[in-house]
């Protein structure tokens, strides 16, 4: 008797970023699936020189001879709207792509359209979980597979994972561990939809809430906030949106803050300098005291804050801030 041919199940994923990158190189590499091309947002100009640098995704889909498709705004390019119908896709996956999907390209994968949320579905629906979960000072948050729909992150759930979280937490972490995690989440989906082994779960969508993007003066440090404020800020907005205070008109980036013994410090105002030793300089806040160990001055590279407080020669009872 012949052995039975297994038919890999046909995956068109969406991403650009390089948290999707561990996920779409498991699929690329797995018998299991065949990737018939990666969708992914056209390439902008970098910062320093303006060049034209393609994604880190992007590259390894060319290195592997998969087809990119690099639409503006996809539900407006009827060209590339075609060709993913020819894929004859079973799944489209989509991982912080950056656009939101039409109803007709929803439609076109033989099952569903899958998205990956970082976060535990329906707490913080929108752009910016990873960050808002670290703002809240949440113990845990998580990951979550459900089938796409046009209501913003609203889909059935598929599966989820639970991620702990501590004070020490930071964005860069966290991204890093939802994408080291994300893969398996994804192929344990789209077997067991494939499968029909995994019923899909609604949504409570009384329990929904969302998430608000940043703007530029969320990135200020006001000293005049708790400490659990202030270090939550700094930890959730670290490596992107990086935290800054001002001195001598000038922004020093804050990479890392500690809790610190906040006694003997009712006699300075908030913001005030009240110690600078070696672990760092303690600043007064509107609750206590905060430990600034890390800083990136403006022009300058990463380093020790009580490094940057012998160049700039800053003494106790000076003020720091926006």
């Amino acid at each position: 008797m012949e052995a039975l041919i297994k038919v890999a199940i046909k995956v068109v994923f969406f991403a650009s970023p390089d948290i999707a990158l561990p996920s779409f190189e498991k699929l690329l590499k797995s018998s299991e699936f065949e990737l018939k091309a990666l969708v992914t947002q056209p390439p902008k100009p970098a910062k320093r020189g303006k060049k034209i640098i393609d994604s880190n995704i992007k590259k390894l889909a060319l290195e592997y001879g998969i087809e990119v498709l690099e639409p503006c705004k996809l539900s407006k390019e009827p060209d590339i709207i075609s060709k993913l119908k020819s894929y004859e896709a079973d799944f489209f996956v989509t991982f912080a792509f950056g656009q939101i999907l039409s109803q007709e390209v929803l439609d076109i994968p033989k099952f569903h359209t899958i998205n990956l949320h970082a976060s535990l579905l329906p707490k913080y629906r929108g752009a910016n979980p990873i960050c808002t979960a670290l703002l809240s000072g949440d113990e845990y948050t998580g990951i979550t597979t459900m089938i796409t729909v046009l209501e913003l992150d609203a889909g059935d759930i598929c599966l989820t994972e639970r991620i702990e979280l501590d004070n020490n937490t930071d964005f860069l972490c966290l991204t890093n561990e939802i994408a080291q995690k994300s893969p398996d989440l994804i192929i344990q989906t789209l077997k067991g939809l494939y499968e029909n082994t995994l019923k899909p779960s609604p949504q409570d969508h009384s329990c929904a809430t969302f998430t608000k993007k940043l703007q530029k003066a969320d990135k200020e440090l006001n000293f005049e906030n708790s400490v659990c404020a202030l270090h939550n800020k700094v930890r959730a907005l670290k490596g992107v949106n990086t935290c800054h205070f001002l001195y001598n008109n000038k922004i020093v980036k804050v990479l890392k803050t500690n809790f610190c013994d906040s006694t003997n410090c009712e006699n300075y105002a908030p913001g005030e300098i009240i110690s600078v030793e070696k672990c760092g300089m303690t600043v007064k806040c509107a609750d206590g005291a905060i430990l600034i160990e890390t800083v990136k001055p403006e022009g300058k590279g990463e380093m020790p804050a009580y490094s940057w407080s012998l160049g700039s020669k800053i003494k106790c009872g000076e003020k720091i801030g926006c």
